[in-house]
């Protein structure tokens, strides 16, 4: 039987201001759970996924979770150059197209996220996508991600999955099981085409941790203002 990959695809660094994970905390533990890649996706930045590819060339794929200006998310994976949040959706999409990017829409159908494109919006841009993720251990309602896997069959679209990890514990709860695949856009889209998203729900408590872990770094930044 040929190797298979466990590869996460959507986790958090301190980069983004929900999470404190640190890169290095980050990148061992990833590999402890087993996994042969991972990809980091921070909100609305690149920064600190280029800081991981530079420790672990061949391990981590740059990636960002972007906020459009309909409040929904894309989710993209071989980002050379970050796309700022708030674009209208169709920039975001175009910024991302002229760079190469392999572009997913992130728990695009969850019920309870805010930050979620919805069924109708997801519709109207898929076929302006590679991907949509199948499997979010964040999702609360299994039944959201059963409904973005059924979208995504629908589509003939690959799936992506991953754990959304914001604190350690949550690295590896979901994962694409695919093929091994060297380290660039058509390689990738190939291995995930013949992938197939796995993985376990988080369940409430890590949504807790990212929202006391937004509110210190918003506290921190204001005692530094006052202090300056």
């Amino acid at each position: 039987m040929p190797e298979m990959w466990r590869v996460d695809l959507h986790m958090h660094t301190r980069f983004s201001p929900d999470s404190t994970n640190e890169i290095d905390a980050l990148i061992a533990r990833a590999r402890e759970q087993g996994l042969a890649r991972i990809a980091i996706t921070d909100h609305d930045t690149i920064e600190g996924a280029l800081v991981a590819h530079e420790r672990a060339p061949e391990f981590v794929i740059v990636g960002e979770e972007i906020e459009t200006a309909t409040g929904g998310e894309l989710i993209a994976y071989f980002v050379k150059e970050a796309v700022p949040r708030g674009l209208p959706l169709d920039e975001t999409l175009k910024r991302l197209h002229a760079q190469g990017a392999v572009v997913s829409i992130s728990h695009p159908v969850d019920r309870f996220r805010g930050s979620a494109l919805g069924e109708q919006l997801t519709r109207s841009i898929i076929d302006q996508v590679d991907a949509l993720e199948a499997f979010n251990a964040r999702c609360l309602a299994a039944a959201d991600n059963e409904k973005a896997a059924a979208l995504a069959q629908q589509y003939l679209k690959a799936a992506t999955a991953g754990s959304d990890a914001h604190t350690l514990a949550e690295v590896g709860a979901a994962y694409v099981v695919m093929p091994p695949f060297d380290m660039n856009p058509a390689a990738f889209r190939a291995s995930l085409a013949n992938g197939r998203p796995e993985g376990r729900l988080s369940g409430v408590a890590p949504h807790f941790l990212s929202t006391i872990a937004k509110w210190k770094k918003v506290h921190q930044l204001a005692a530094k203002v006052v202090t300056a």
